[in-house]
């Protein structure tokens, strides 16, 4: 009774200096550490120190010990106390007062941003990964991920929030997300995911061309046909049809913005109007050419009339400059002849003139003379002389475009021979000219 006693009065006083003291930090942010301090009076033979959160044994040591929380967590927030046992007569068990911990964010899950937020084919995509830090842990160092799928992006772990994608195509639709962590990999978080359609820019503008050019196949031969389209993303089918049937002649599936079908052998019935669809998963386009199949006989003799044609032409060209020339030269080369006609008719005595070719012939005088009612030894014997009397080129006031004249003189040993127009004794004169027409 004595014991108990003594033990009830002096019992507010041990409570007060003996009892346990939890040190610990009020409020700590996520991926920090936690040291649980349970303090006591030196020289106490403590059995045995707990450590409790929300009434919940944590921790049970045999000696003196701190409890260590590695890395904070929002669900380590709580009510902690420790508890301690001394070895006495009995064993007492003493319990600390409960300290409260409270464990804040350090940064909240990023969002992703696309920008633009609907890219088509070809063109650049930003991706943002966003997120903050609380003003106490502004020095905080974060580091940032993407991700496609399940795919990792870019170069890895960087410290920019941005990554810079230079070209997004349809195939690369898909989720998208991202990860925010700090450089001490303590904390880690990620983004929800965003899927990114890349639209498709329409083919426009197809069209249908053909070799040999302007759709002239020849029969045997080759026939090729060109489908193309000005623009448009992605793979893009090209099919071939003949007369609006809904048989295809033939298709190409690529990433290019043209192709061709090849017929090896066109055959007659084979001409009629081909058409080209082109279609990238938006409104198919269409185009048309209308192809013809001659024979090869046909078009060799087409081909040799018209090289006639070309020779012929040539010729008529250079024949045409050769009597322009010709009419030039003859002409320019007329002035002197005119300053002859200036001196009038001959006077008696003289040689008689007549007009004649500019280049008369012997077989022409002979053929005057063959015609005569005397007979003459000789046409035209070797004592005869044709001599030019007269020439006029293109005289201005008459329509004579070219007229000459020659003189025969005969010798005294001429026998008979007939007198002139001018009845002109021993001469003989032919005239000749050329008027315009």
């Amino acid at each position: 009774m004595l014991l108990w006693s003594l033990l009830v009065i002096f019992a507010p006083v041990s409570e007060q200096s003996d009892w346990p003291t939890l040190l610990a930090p009020s409020s700590v942010f996520e991926g920090e550490s936690i040291v649980l301090k349970c303090q006591v009076k030196q020289n106490r033979k403590i059995k045995t120190m707990s450590y409790y959160k929300d009434g919940r044994k944590l921790f049970l040591s045999k000696y003196v010990s701190n409890f260590l929380i590695q890395r904070a967590l929002f669900n380590d927030s709580g009510q902690y106390h420790c508890t301690i046992s001394e070895q006495l007569v009995f064993r007492l068990k003493k319990t600390s007062k409960a300290v409260k911990i409270k464990v804040q964010e350090l940064f909240p899950p990023p969002v992703l941003t696309v920008s633009p937020s609907q890219p088509t084919e070809g063109t650049p995509v930003t991706l943002t990964c966003k997120t903050w830090l609380p003003p106490q842990r502004r020095d905080t160092e974060l580091q940032f991920f993407f991700f496609r799928e399940d795919q990792r992006l870019g170069p890895g772990w960087s410290r920019s929030p941005e990554l810079q994608i230079p070209a997004i195509w349809s195939q690369d639709s898909g989720s998208y997300w991202c990860e925010a962590q700090t450089v001490t990999h303590r904390v880690k978080k990620q983004s929800l995911k965003s899927y990114i359609h890349v639209q498709r820019v329409p083919v426009a503008n197809v069209s249908l061309e053909t070799q040999p050019p302007g759709g002239q196949a020849i029969e045997g031969g080759k026939l090729v046909l060109f489908c193309s389209v000005s623009e448009g993303t992605g793979n893009i089918t090209f099919s071939w049809h003949k007369d609006v049937t809904e048989t295809s002649l033939g298709n190409k599936t690529q990433h290019s913005l043209s192709a061709e079908l090849e017929i090896l052998a066109v055959k007659e019935s084979d001409a009629g109007k081909y058409y080209c669809r082109a279609d990238n998963g938006h409104r198919p386009i269409w185009s048309e050419v209308n192809v013809t199949v001659r024979r090869p006989d046909r078009y060799r003799r087409d081909l040799v009339i018209a090289k006639t044609l070309g020779g012929l032409f040539g010729v008529l060209g250079f024949v045409a400059v050769a009597l322009l020339f010709y009419y030039w030269y003859q002409k320019t080369s007329g002035g002197s002849s005119a300053y002859n006609a200036s001196r009038g008719p001959f006077s008696p005595g003289s040689q008689e003139s007549t007009y004649s070719s500019p280049l008369p012939a012997v077989e022409e005088l002979q053929l005057m003379y063959a015609n005569d009612e005397t007979t003459h030894p000789s046409p035209l014997t070797v004592t005869e002389e044709l001599q030019p009397a007269y020439m006029n080129v293109g005289a201005a006031d008459t329509d004579v475009v070219y007229s000459q004249v020659w003189c025969t003189q005969q010798t005294e040993g001429s026998a008979n021979i007939r007198k002139t127009f001018l009845e002109i004794k021993d001469s003989s004169a032919i005239y000749s000219e050329v008027k315009k027409a």
